[in-house]
């Protein structure tokens, strides 16, 4: 009974389960075995073959592809029969290119194919004889996102109708959207002040290579040693302070110049520069800068070829000699993308896009008294900023300086190995939408000045400085529409006789180039003889140089697109969509979602169906 009962004998009884069969190719078909009139095809049936097994992909393993060098994360070049290789083309671009986000768009409406209308100004003081205006299309954002203005244009159909373009007056000046809301213009938008604090304006033209020039003159400010009111070109005697000098678009517009780590600036008192809200001696003692002085600043950057090896890491002191201003033409640029998107306000379509913001590395490096236990503080305090820092955002340009210039004078220069710009050292805001490690072409150093109560600067970007530096000139070969040539006319073919705005006591040197000084001493003839950016320019002439290349990354945008699409323009529906635009004449009546507040951007809401978002400024 024991062995009965037993484990052993249980296991060797046999089951009632019958055991599943495997079923065949007539089972399945449900075929008879035997012929029958109602089935005349069995016999086909019968005879038909199953398909033939998939053969799966023979793979090696990992010891044979380490014996043959491959590499053990499988990033060796894949064979013609893998899944990686039967990837579409546009899985493949997809993953390699970048491109800008193309958010789903209604077709434009009439008011968007006409040329944007100058900005609205509205007299708000006067001073002296000057009337200063305040521009009611002023638009800011709590999430700080950028706008620049827009057009709709039929030949871009793929990037759903809308290019960048400029408004009045043509010409370098403060830009009206990159200015705090306290800041009053003249006419020329060149000259500017404030009833309030410390307000800043930018211009609307940047440096991001070379070496660039530009002047200001302080009209209403502290008063000189020997103080003439006549001089002051009729502007009261009203005070007030100015800081001048260059700016990151971090920078915030609310703050003197030099207040953070994204600008350098000089203050009229006792001329001392500053940066990161820190005075230091620059003038000599009992000297400032007052009523009636011009100040020249020129600003030296590299070549954006090594300043992308200083922020991706790839510098080398020890090969990296020289600023490389003037290579040889690259195969290939650096790409530049804008995710944009436009958007209406006060009846004026803009792009809207996201802003660079601070960082907290920076905001640490500021602090003078840092939180040492936070990790941004820690990676600030190791090591002070260098090419090589191992932050991107702490990593300076070598050979990067600005030099300053007292009423035609050299006087010294306050600021070297300036603070990088390029992408990782330029972050946007962390939000939804926002795509980090992107350069939309406008990252720079901008001429920036700093007004505070009754104080008024003006500005000069050539070519008619008041003092130009000795090494300033303008070769015919880069004058572009008057642009950079003296007095706007065009300048001549051996470069020497339509320099009569620049101070020298030869005829102008065919032999170090055209348009070089003679008396110039022989570093800078040199520097003349490499190429166009390695001399010192205006600012001015930059000016033209960036509406160009706003067009260029328009239409390589346009491209990108149209090729994304599979090659087809869509011309019928284009002009279809175009000609329907047109002829609504809906003036006024459109339906609009209004956002109050600017609390939510465009951007930041995705990109549904329906009309524009037009946005509603925050009282």
């Amino acid at each position: 009974m024991a062995s009965e009962d037993s484990p052993t004998s249980r296991s060797v009884t046999p089951s009632t389960v019958p055991q599943k069969r495997a079923l065949g190719l007539d089972d399945e078909q449900h075929v008879p075995a035997v012929s029958s009139p109602l089935n005349p095809d069995y016999a086909a049936i019968r005879s038909r073959k199953p398909p033939p097994r998939e053969q799966r992909e023979k793979k090696e393993s990992l010891k044979k592809r380490e014996a043959k060098g491959a590499d053990s994360v499988r990033s060796g070049t894949p064979d013609s029969q893998s899944h990686t290789a039967r990837k579409t083309k546009k899985t493949q671009k997809s993953s390699n290119v970048l491109s800008p986000l193309r958010y789903p768009l209604p077709k434009p409406i009439k008011t968007d194919w006409e040329t944007p209308r100058p900005p609205v100004f509205n007299p708000f003081l006067t001073r002296g004889d000057r009337q200063f205006h305040e521009c009611f299309e002023h638009i800011s954002n709590k999430k700080g996102f950028r706008y620049t203005h827009c057009i709709a244009d039929p030949a871009f159909s793929t990037s759903k109708w809308y290019r960048q373009t400029e408004t009045e007056p043509f010409t370098p000046r403060f830009s009206i959207q990159d200015a705090s809301s306290h800041i009053y213009f003249d006419s020329s938008g060149q000259i500017i002040t404030t009833d309030k604090g410390f307000r800043m304006a930018r211009a609307n033209v940047g440096a991001r290579e070379g070496r660039w020039y530009y002047e200001c003159k302080i009209l209403s400010g502290m008063e000189p040693p020997n103080y003439d009111p006549s001089l002051m070109n009729g502007i009261s005697d009203d005070g007030g302070h100015v800081r001048i000098g260059w700016a990151r678009r971090e920078a915030s517009l609310d703050t003197p110049v030099g207040f953070d780590a994204y600008s350098y600036g000089l203050r009229d008192v006792a001329g001392q520069k500053m940066h990161m809200s820190r005075p230091k001696v620059f003038m000599p003692d009992g000297e400032s800068f007052c009523e009636g002085d011009v100040v020249g600043l020129e600003i030296t950057l590299p070549s954006l070829a090594l300043h992308r090896k200083v922020v991706e890491g790839s510098y080398n002191k020890a090969v990296d000699v020289s600023d490389d201003l003037d290579p040889h033409p690259a195969a290939e640029a650096a790409d530049i993308i804008r995710d944009r998107i436009p958007i209406r306000y006060k009846g004026v379509v803009l792009f809207e896009q996201f802003e660079y913001h601070s960082t907290k590395d920076l905001e640490e490096l500021t602090n003078p008294s840092p939180a040492l236990s936070t990790p941004a503080a820690t990676a600030a305090s190791s090591a002070p900023p260098n090419p090589n820092h191992p932050l991107p955002t702490l990593r300076t340009l070598p050979f990067s300086s600005i030099k300053v210039y007292k009423n035609g004078k050299f006087v010294g220069t306050p600021f070297t190995d300036l603070l990088a710009f390029l992408p990782l050292a330029s972050k946007p805001l962390n939000q939804v939408g926002a795509r980090d490690g992107l350069d939309d072409g406008m990252l720079g150093y901008f001429p920036a000045i700093s007004v505070f109560r009754g104080g008024v600067a003006e500005v000069n970007f050539g070519p008619d400085f008041w003092y130009p530096p000795s090494d300033l000139y303008a070769a015919p070969e880069t004058a572009v529409n008057g642009i950079g040539t003296p007095n706007g006319a065009g300048a001549e073919e051996d470069g020497g006789e339509d320099v009569d705005m620049l101070v020298a006591e030869k005829e102008p040197s065919n032999a170090a180039g055209a348009g070089a000084l003679a008396g110039t001493d022989p570093d800078t003839e040199k520097q003349h003889a490499l190429g166009k950016n390695s001399r010192l320019r205006g600012l001015g002439e930059r000016y033209n140089e960036q509406i160009a290349e706003d067009i260029v990354w328009d239409i390589i945008d346009e491209v990108d697109f149209w090729w994304q699409d599979g090659c087809d323009s869509g011309d019928a529906e284009a002009e279809k969509g175009v000609d329907g635009a047109k002829g609504e004449g809906v003036a006024g009546g459109e339906t609009v979602d209004e956002m109050e507040g600017v609390e939510t951007g465009a951007l930041g809401g995705g990109g549904g169906g329906g009309e524009i978002k037009e946005i509603v400024q925050e009282e």
